[in-house]
């Protein structure tokens, strides 16, 4: 394979650095914006090639040392050879330039980035492998894993339940390890950052409302600490376990439902006063179905707040709801330092 000089242009969303050789755009992972590299082709095709790092030449002045002693060939962490300020620069702009790129939204009212009070020990749960007697995390780009003694970005709780699984002669399989118990179902996985998150969320929310529907509403979460906005809160999850758990300390005004969004959301929302009401998402990262973006462009409700895991299917779903919304704003937060991983927070109120 042959090795080619870059000058490192940018940091596409997903972590890689990128350079162009002869206007061909090079990805090279562990790099930073600024740098002059060489570089080894791994895989190319016509518009596109892959690279590995084989000399940094002129280094940025945002380059550190990275803590962990697997960073590079675990596949966790994409940014921990860049300084924590730096990183917020590069996801800041990587969420104005997918909505530009895959939303075709070029006046993007995006605020800055809420940071992690934390930038290591914040995780409150991993999931790790065994098999053949190694314990830990898959390599990058690969399905072998790399055995791991302590996770850099977990707590100090979950590295103890790491310490305790691999001293015992554990069956091959997958173990999530917590900082505390509690029911199994999901939740945030940085606590500092989802207690800033449920603060946007309550500042999102206009006054005087009577309804919120909260889509995806897990254990209500968002709905238990809105409670007081609002005259009646319906929550909607697939996941009964979750619902469950929601349904175990609600008020009067408070209904969970368990079942399918989409078809929660169409008959919920067609019985409702659009013009009080808050439609709360919280969606995997896959986005919204097309259906439930037509459910709710044909139904308007005054205020939708929408919590994205996914900037690139945000960006997709904003592109169409535009039409009947306004985007008040958008607010990255930063769930997961090191990682190239970013959530994000947008405003929508209709045009009517």
């Amino acid at each position: 394979m042959r090795i080619v000089d870059l000058q490192i242009e940018d940091i596409a969303f997903g972590g890689k650095g990128v350079g162009r050789e002869h206007g061909k755009a090079v990805f090279v992972p562990f790099t930073i914006d600024g740098e002059l590299i060489s570089a080894k082709i791994t895989r190319e095709k016509k518009q596109l090639a892959e690279a590995e790092i084989v000399d940094v030449q002129k280094p940025s002045s945002h380059r550190v040392e990275p803590p962990c002693p697997y960073f590079g060939r675990c596949g966790g962490c994409a940014y921990q050879h860049i300084d924590y300020a730096h990183q917020l620069e590069i996801k800041s702009r990587q969420v104005r330039d997918v909505f530009q790129r895959i939303g075709k939204i070029n006046d993007v009212p995006l605020r800055p980035i809420v940071p992690s009070p934390s930038q290591y020990s914040y995780r409150n749960r991993v999931t790790v492998h065994a098999e053949d007697g190694v314990i830990g995390y898959f390599r990058r780009d690969s399905h072998r894993l790399i055995d791991v003694e302590r996770c850099p970005i977990a707590m100090d709780e979950v590295n103890r339940e790491l310490a305790d699984l691999r001293a015992r002669n554990v069956p091959d399989g997958h173990y999530t390890l917590r900082a505390r118990s509690g029911p199994r179902i999901f939740s945030q996985t940085n606590d500092e950052v989802a207690d800033a998150l449920q603060r946007l969320v309550i500042e999102l929310v206009p006054p005087g409302q009577d309804l919120l529907i909260d889509a995806y509403c897990g254990a209500g979460f968002f709905a238990k600490v809105l409670i007081e906005k609002f005259q009646k809160i319906v929550g909607i999850d697939w996941d009964r376990f979750a619902i469950a758990a929601a349904n175990k300390n609600a008020t009067g005004k408070e209904t969970y439902i368990a079942g399918d969004v989409e078809s929660g959301l169409r008959s919920v929302m067609q019985t409702c006063d659009k013009d009080r009401m808050v439609l709360l998402l919280d969606p995997p990262a896959a986005g919204l179905t097309v259906r439930i973006r037509e459910i709710i462009m044909d139904t308007a409700p005054a205020t939708v707040i929408y919590i994205s895991c996914n900037p690139s299917t945000l960006a997709r779903d904003l592109g169409d709801l535009r039409q009947r919304f306004e985007i008040r704003s958008v607010t990255p937060l930063d769930m997961f330092p090191q990682t190239a991983e970013i959530e994000a927070v947008a405003e929508l109120r209709c045009h009517n």
